[in-house]
């Protein structure tokens, strides 16, 4: 765990009162501890990685030991539960070692474990505040009958507040994924023409994203009729002279993720394409100009679409224009109206202008931003205009 993490952590726990901090969701967990658990990706087996002022403890079921070991996770205490998963051997080596003294102390139940970590960390008592997020309600209630004497309360909100400002680490990792989705997209924008179908471009940005060393994810590469559809699955819709083409895509790269939009047609664009285009890019420019430390989300967003509004889309009502963004596509907080959370130095977020006109067609643009001391820095190397394809 990163220096700046650990602060972070340190605070949530202060602001709320608790003793301890426990996640349960993969990215919550990664957060805590670094560790990525493939049988909880396939298995939705329960994992929980917790935090408190004596340290860091992970909590996974047995079979998970092995991969702990190896991927040399640094937390201070690991315990885990159910069958071994794994022949226990004498065999000899530190890492075999290792796994059957972790495994040998096994505990019967997944509540179980997460008790011996709190007791290793000496948490005792007090209120321990659990991520509520991947927790069952009957679940829940068998977790804070075990957990008894300390009290257990909702914690997705302080895990999702300390992740909220990134640490230099984060913000490289999240620069990494943008570069990589646009460089991918830029192939794809470069090898439109027509008769290029959905499904042949969004195939094309998944190679150029996974030749790179990322994951793709899926996104929309919408042509034609289909960019006036929300979140169209890509089809065999084949692009035509005139057609607009709306691509909002994304990756992920050692968790952090990434996701980019932009906006083309093949050929000149129409009086109305270019006019809407050209609306929506000044509400993002403004949008972008109203982030600065201390600026509440939803004047963010009231910029952005006053902004438009005024450059023709009059009537416009979006539910938001942006969130942040960093081990999930969307974080805390919304930029949405009403929204009085301030932004602080170090978020990284995502501000996005679309318009959806059934019957007429989709356009959308999308840059990620880093909050700075003097506003905001937009962190995409791509041009944002509308593309015109020759």
């Amino acid at each position: 765990m990163y220096p700046h993490q650990a602060e972070r952590l340190r605070a949530a726990l202060d602001a709320h009162g608790l003793d301890a901090l426990v996640a349960s969701s993969p990215e919550n967990v990664r957060y805590l501890t670094g560790f990525v658990s493939l049988t909880h990706a396939v298995h939705r087996t329960p994992q929980f990685a917790v935090h408190g002022r004596g340290g860091t403890a992970l909590v996974v079921p047995a079979i998970d030991v092995a991969p702990v070991v190896a991927d040399r996770i640094e937390v201070d205490r690991v315990t885990c539960f159910g069958a071994p998963g794994v022949q226990l051997t004498d065999a000899p080596g530190t890492e075999a070692r290792r796994v059957r003294e972790i495994v040998g102390r096994r505990a019967a139940s997944p509540a179980d474990a997460l008790a011996l970590a709190l007791d290793a960390l000496g948490v005792a008592g007090g209120t321990v505040g659990v991520d509520e997020s991947r927790i069952a309600p009957e679940a829940w209630r068998r977790l804070a009958e075990r957990l008894a004497p300390r009290r257990v309360a909702p914690a997705a909100e302080p895990l999702a507040a300390a992740r909220r400002v990134k640490g230099p680490y984060e913000i490289e990792r999240l620069q990494r994924a943008l570069g990589i989705a646009e460089e991918a997209l830029d192939e794809v924008v470069q090898a439109l023409r027509a008769g290029t179908t959905e499904r042949e471009a969004a195939a094309l940005f998944d190679a150029g994203v996974a030749r790179r060393g990322a994951t793709p994810r899926p996104g929309v590469v919408a042509l034609g009729a289909s960019t006036s559809i929300p979140a169209p699955w890509p089809g065999d819709r084949a692009l035509r002279p005139g057609d607009l083409v709306r691509c909002d895509v994304g990756c992920a790269s050692r968790g952090y993720r990434a996701t980019v939009a932009r906006t083309a047609v093949l050929g000149a664009p129409s009086a109305r394409q270019d006019a809407v285009y050209g609306a929506l890019l000044s509400g993002l420019e403004a949008a972008l100009d109203a982030i600065a430390p201390g600026v509440a989300a939803g004047a963010v967003f009231d910029r952005g679409v006053s902004t438009a509004r005024a450059a023709g889309l009059s009537g416009w009502e979006p539910d938001h224009v942006g969130h942040g963004i960093g081990l999930e596509p969307r974080e805390p907080p919304d930029l949405a109206r009403g929204v009085a959370t301030p932004l602080e130095v170090g978020e990284v977020l995502r501000v996005e202008l679309v318009w959806i006109e059934p019957g007429w067609a989709g356009l959308g643009v999308a840059e990620t931003v880093l909050v700075g001391r003097s506003g905001a820095r937009v962190m995409n190397r791509s041009a944002r205009g509308l593309v015109v394809l020759d």
